[in-house]
């Protein structure tokens, strides 16, 4: 088994509870910026720490009188806003146990979730989830209280425990060790029903810690201004969840928004002007495809394209270069890429507000053509790798040293070992203790502190991770070939007509694949051809459509054997979304779900 590790950092290990950091923080810079909050499309208002750490305080009063106690667990069901953080410190100030639960999730998830737990109180955003909710409390009988935020149940909770000491709230915050579960986060249920992880405080803080040792400097400004991050990442994700507990920690300023759509992230970045990011790949080809199609429309398809490239060949160059494989960007591709900064570059970065000098991607794989187009343009791209059950991140790539296309090495103090049949297996700080109530599940999962992840992967020589695929996904054809689809997928998905790609072909003669479009990029290309009156079935007929299509499947079977390729497909109007359950909350694919969502177009693919 091949391993490599990174050393861990110097300093003290977590000894005490997440909350500590947000108090501590207030009584050492209590005028510190902490968080930036609005209201609809309002402007900013800022939070200093100390008066977080009273709305904190107040509110954890409050829950005791609502009969939270010490160990007692609380699910969170609401998108990604300031009230999130709110409770998750009140929470943890009195030694309670988070349960986040996405907004999208059916009643029976939340049922699932809720009895398991054994939550006893739940808040909702609105109406609809509380619903949700209600429609499931005959089965719940440990649940005595629905929270709604849009009906101010903070002003109402905080209103109860007004009486309540405030050494009290102390009392039991001094109670909470690092060894205490602080959150049960449940995976995303690509492969069967989630299971829930038990994530401790000191998982999170080695999380955020190891983030803000090796990454830190990255994530500040420039010109010396306070570090900032604006969260759209759903906290109801570990990954967002770790970000949170990071910028707590490190004092930086936290803004929230709760959508994730180019619509609703623009002019929240514009606004905001954070100096750091982090995102899902996701959100990069969504601006990328803003972008081009922006340059399109006003006829400056050809230059963007130029710029592209150039930037492209500058970031491979320097990557190049850093590893000892070439002598870096010649005399003129640095003059081209000069050439496009004003025009371009600095525009693009414009769009993410104009101050982010570092950007950590994760949650699925980059593209690498894409990740050196940013890098190009003058962001600090690093992508990383993690799981739930890995408290988020477990490798990223090192400040300094990216290699793009790879996950980076092991987090400090973490390490990586490739398993004999390629399974990719970690531990360190931030890996969970066990699943709540699936012992036979942990301990198939956990080795003597080694967690097998279930996604298979190689180390290069500089202990550089590549993520190729998921054991449980791998595809056996009828003639006994295995393929891991991730890769075919992803070159496919890399055209910018295709949304999503589903390869299949388990027990079938060969492989196939289902190709959702994207509708903007698709309007876009019928508009530019003259074509947009064509009505959505005509367009899915389409002879140049499917030779659009045909050339993006053949460009990636070419790094395929043909036993390998894809030889037949589907087009599809629809995209794969969470509300059909063909998606997770994390935008990966349930394959089973889709496979037998589609079931007669799969057979279709197959008709002789």
């Amino acid at each position: 088994m091949r391993e490599f590790t990174t050393p861990a950092l110097a300093g003290p290990e977590a000894s005490g509870g997440l909350a500590d950091s947000l108090y501590d923080t207030a009584e050492r810079t209590p005028g510190l910026v902490q968080l930036s909050r609005r209201a609809a499309d309002g402007p900013w208002q800022d939070v200093t720490a100390q008066e977080f750490r009273d709305e904190v305080l107040a509110l954890a009063k409050g829950l005791l009188t609502r009969g939270v106690r010490y160990g007692d667990r609380v699910a969170l069901m609401s998108r990604t806003r300031y009230e999130w953080t709110l409770f998750d410190y009140a929470l943890w100030s009195i030694g309670a146990i988070t349960v986040p639960v996405y907004p999208t999730a059916s009643a029976e998830q939340v049922r699932w979730i809720l009895a398991e737990t054994q939550a006893v109180a739940c808040l909702v955003e609105d109406e609809d989830a509380a619903m949700t909710v209600g429609a499931v409390c005959d089965a719940l009988p440990d649940l005595s209280g629905i929270w709604q935020l849009d009906r101010d149940c903070v002003a109402a909770i905080t209103e109860d425990g007004r009486g309540v000491p405030n050494a009290l709230v102390h009392r039991q915050r001094l109670g909470v060790t690092a060894a205490n579960i602080a959150t049960v986060v449940y995976t995303s249920g690509t492969t069967g029903r989630p299971k829930g992880c038990l994530i401790t405080h000191a998982n999170l803080a080695a999380e955020a810690d190891a983030l803000l040792g090796g990454w830190g400097d990255i994530f500040r400004d420039a010109g010396g201004d306070q570090p900032a991050t604006l969260l759209f990442l759903p906290l109801a994700h570990v990954y967002g969840r770790a970000v949170q507990v990071a910028a707590i920690r490190a004092g930086f300023r936290i803004g929230h928004i709760p959508e994730v759509s180019t619509e609703a992230l623009l002019p929240s970045l514009d606004s905001f002007r954070p100096t750091f990011l982090h995102v899902v790949p996701y959100v990069f080809e969504k601006i990328f495809q803003r972008a081009r199609q922006a340059a399109e429309d006003a006829g400056r398809g050809e230059l963007f394209e130029q710029a592209r490239q150039v930037a492209v060949e500058w970031a491979a160059a320097r990557e190049q270069k850093l590893f000892g494989a070439g002598p870096g960007p010649s005399p003129k591709l640095r003059l081209r890429h000069l050439a496009y900064e004003r025009t371009v570059y600095q525009r693009l970065r414009g769009v993410l507000g104009g101050r982010v000098r570092g950007v950590m991607c994760g949650g699925s794989s980059l593209r690498r053509e894409l990740g050196l187009f940013f890098t190009g343009a003058g962001l600090q791209l690093y992508e990383g790798y993690g799981l739930t059950e890995t408290s988020a991140a477990i490798t990223a790539n090192p400040a300094g040293r990216q290699k793009l296309g790879t996950v980076g090495q092991p987090l400090p103090g973490a390490s990586v070992a490739i398993a004999d049949d390629g399974e990719v297996w970690v531990r360190g700080g931030p890996v969970f203790g066990g699943y709540l109530n699936h012992p036979r599940c942990t301990a198939e999962s956990l080795y003597d502190g080694w967690f097998a992840t279930g996604d298979l992967g190689r180390l290069d020589e500089d202990g550089y991770l590549t993520i190729t695929g998921r054991k449980k996904d791998l595809i056996v054809t009828s003639s006994g070939k295995n393929l891991a689809p991730a890769a075919l997928e992803e070159r496919v998905s890399a055209h910018p007509l295709v949304s999503q790609c589903m390869v299949v072909g388990d027990d079938r003669p060969y492989v196939a694949a289902l190709i959702t479009l994207d509708q903007a990029a698709l309007a876009h290309w019928l508009k530019t051809g003259g074509r947009e009156q064509l009505d959505p079935w005509a367009v899915l007929a389409d002879e140049q459509l499917h030779a659009e299509i045909q050339r993006a499947v053949a460009a990636a079977n070419t790094a395929v054997s043909r036993a390998e390729s894809i030889r037949a497909f589907r087009l599809l109007l629809r995209e794969f979304s969470v509300d059909q359950g063909l998606l997770t909350p994390s935008l990966k694919l349930r394959r089973a779900a889709i496979a037998e969502h589609y079931a007669t177009d799969i057979e279709e693919l197959y008709a002789p």
